[in-house]
């Protein structure tokens, strides 16, 4: 991840989409849990976020919430080190929102890559709403209720992180300096393969779960798909065009990354054998979580929620205040 220079703080948020995988962790969570080691975190579970696409039903979204949290603490944030909260209990944001989104042109909404993308991609579904439209301010006022100076992102991430930051400047110019301007700290996040070579994705059902027993990962690493042209054991293979070598890359040191990929070209490691190689460092991954998650009780999600959405609300009711103040709002 490269650095921002002068960060202190720093703001991630993830939508509640449950049934969190190996990319979700290797994609964000390994790189949220060394983040917490170096500044002051927070880290949001952004219940609202999910309401700007997926609205209609949100029978599942407080048991989604529950499971985001699980799948953090077991992966390893620490709520004594960082302040996670869920973002519904910080009702703060959404009045920085308003206050942002007076300030904001509708021509800079209009023109975020994802606004179009996602148009076309949901076709046929009602999304075209204000709540959806207006993501990037209530996304800028996730970052700026803390004051944070730097976002963990990926590339694609860039021109959300932008529009935050011409947001702040187009505040600070107007009222005087609030804010800072967010800087990205770029994630190289890895394409991480699923069991059927597409991208790891929920949608496709190719996933290896973060909460799935030792025998179903075991299954389903079994049944992945493989390079193609190696039909027998000893067939020299082509380890990158394979899903299984890809997961190697992203799990294990490059030593050992080195000798699969030899034995492959040579025919001397069969596909059987580099599954089992796999299953043993997915494993070695996943054994912890399913050790620190087994720890939680149901009483201590609430606890840790509650005590995260009590920081939360203090840092960012003192934002609010000074925002507040800047725009001469009136006070009784």
């Amino acid at each position: 991840m490269s650095q921002a220079g002068g960060v202190t703080r720093v703001m991630a948020g993830l939508r509640p989409s449950g049934d969190l995988h190996l990319g979700n962790y290797l994609g964000a969570l390994r790189n949220m849990v060394e983040l917490q080691e170096r500044y002051a975190c927070f880290f949001e579970i952004a219940d609202w976020h999910m309401l700007t696409t997926g609205y209609e039903d949100t029978a599942g979204l407080r048991r989604a919430v529950e499971d985001m949290l699980l799948a953090w603490l077991g992966a390893g944030i620490d709520p004594e080190r960082a302040v996670v909260f869920v973002q519904s209990d910080v009702p703060e944001h959404a009045e920085l929102a308003l206050l942002l989104g007076m300030v904001t042109p509708l021509s800079w909404l209009e023109r975020v890559p994802t606004y179009k993308e996602q148009l076309r991609e949901l076709a046929g579904r009602e999304i075209a709403t204000y709540g959806f439209l207006g993501y990037p301010v209530l996304q800028t006022a996730d970052i700026l209720a803390y004051r944070a100076e730097g976002v963990p992102v990926g590339r694609d991430q860039l021109p959300h992180l932008e529009i935050a930051r011409e947001i702040a400047r187009r505040f600070n110019h107007l009222y005087g300096p609030v804010f800072p301007e967010p800087q990205a700290m770029l994630t190289e996040s890895p394409v991480v393969p699923g069991t059927d070579g597409r991208k790891m994705s929920k949608s496709y059902g190719n996933t290896l779960p973060l909460d799935a027993p030792t025998e179903e990962i075991r299954g389903r690493i079994r049944t992945m798909v493989t390079d193609p042209r190696k039909v027998r054991r000893h067939d020299p293979g082509h380890p990158e065009v394979c899903p299984v070598f890809a997961l190697h890359q992203a799990l294990a040191d490059a030593g050992a990354v080195a000798e699969i990929e030899a034995g492959c070209r040579s025919g001397e490691l069969g596909c059987v054998d580099c599954k089992a190689r796999l299953t043993g460092e997915v494993e070695a991954v996943l054994e912890p979580m399913r050790e620190r998650r087994s720890r939680v009780r149901e009483a201590d999600v609430r606890d840790i929620l509650a005590a995260g959405a009590g920081q939360a609300r203090a840092e960012a009711r003192e934002t609010l205040e000074e925002t507040r103040e800047a725009m001469r709002l009136w006070r009784s």
